[in-house]
């Protein structure tokens, strides 16, 4: 990103006082430790700051610093909206509605540069990390509470340092972090090893469901399976980063049951298996080795429709890293 961009950014930060934040609908741990993280550094600096989320924070964040002060809704005025780890505005749920940011901060390749001032770089593994790298060029200083909220970003979006994505530059942010005070293996030990009873019987549920085809493997979680466990999440519980594991499987894939007519789709491939190319096919996106989609239809219908069309690309071997397309969709993770 250009020196001049950067200016303006410093600039309009300096000029606000009233600053609204906020992310992604079901936030990862990404999404969680950028709007925590930049939260800590502007009240630091005196701003007044909201920092809201449309679905909340997940109990697994919450034992991040400044956590208590997430919010659903906006409330009063305020001078700016900063966007942060969210390819398109339809991805922050109702918490703006359909006024476009101020700034957008983001490291996702299918962004859309929907505010009116974006920060996007595709290359930086978490946009935790774009934090660290600017903060202090946009004038702020990051503490304990701040690097804390940032680490965890990184340290979840790199599944603890592992995706092809992870950058010498990551690890160089992640020591910085540690220096300034946060605290790596408990960060570690909350957001990527801590699981809650309900999420282990979740697990429980999508595995025994597994099924494999040639190279690919697939489950799904259903609404009865969320009642019947009492998970009160609607995500996979990152069952499919389990799944993502297996040995001599290049994609692995998880149905979520939404609604009786919508289900969300998450992919995982190998290094090199960029498959992005198929959720930009159902109006999704993501990652080349990460990526996602929201998908109407029942869950039967949409296993069939997506298994057909990851079998068919797979065939005519199209998930090769060769670049990724975007979508006017919405951008899942």
């Amino acid at each position: 990103m250009d020196r001049k961009t950067s200016e303006t950014i410093r600039q309009l930060f300096q000029e606000s006082n009233r600053i609204v934040i906020t992310s992604h609908i079901r936030p990862d741990g990404d999404a969680i430790g950028a709007v925590l993280g930049l939260g800590s550094a502007l009240l630091e600096a005196g701003k007044q700051v909201q920092i809201v989320m449309a679905d909340g924070i997940p109990a697994v964040f919450r034992h991040l610093p400044n956590s208590n002060l997430v919010t659903k809704k906006i409330q009063g005025d305020y001078d700016i909206a900063v966007v942060l780890d969210c390819s398109d505005l339809q991805r922050t749920g109702d918490v703006l509605g359909e006024k476009l940011p101020n700034l957008a901060i983001d490291h996702h390749v299918t962004n859309l540069n929907f505010a009116q001032i974006n920060w996007v770089q595709p290359e930086a593994a978490a946009t935790c990390e774009i934090l660290t790298l600017m903060l202090p060029d946009w004038g702020f200083q990051i503490n304990q509470q701040t690097a804390t909220a940032l680490l965890a970003g990184i340290v979840t979006d790199t599944i603890g340092f592992r995706t092809s994505n992870t950058r010498p530059e990551t690890l160089r942010c992640a020591a910085d972090l540690m220096e300034l005070g946060a605290p790596l293996s408990e960060v570690y030990y909350h957001t990527l090893l801590r699981q809650s009873y309900q999420a282990a019987g979740l697990w429980g549920k999508g595995l025994a469901r597994l099924q494999r085809q040639d190279r690919l493997v697939y489950t799904c979680l259903t609404l009865e399976d969320k009642r019947e466990i009492g998970y009160n999440g609607n995500d996979d519980a990152d069952l499919i980063n389990l799944l993502s594991t297996i040995d001599d499987v290049d994609i692995a894939m998880i149905f979520i049951e939404q609604s009786k007519e919508l289900t969300k789709v998450s992919w995982r491939a190998q290094p090199g298996i960029d498959v992005a190319q198929i959720a930009v096919q159902f109006g999704g996106g993501g990652h080349l080795a990460a990526a996602g989609a929201q998908i109407s239809g029942t869950i039967e219908e949409v296993i069939q429709k997506v298994l057909q069309k990851t079998t068919q690309f797979s065939a005519e071997g199209l998930l090769s890293n060769n670049g990724i397309s975007t979508s006017n969709g919405e951008t899942i993770k």
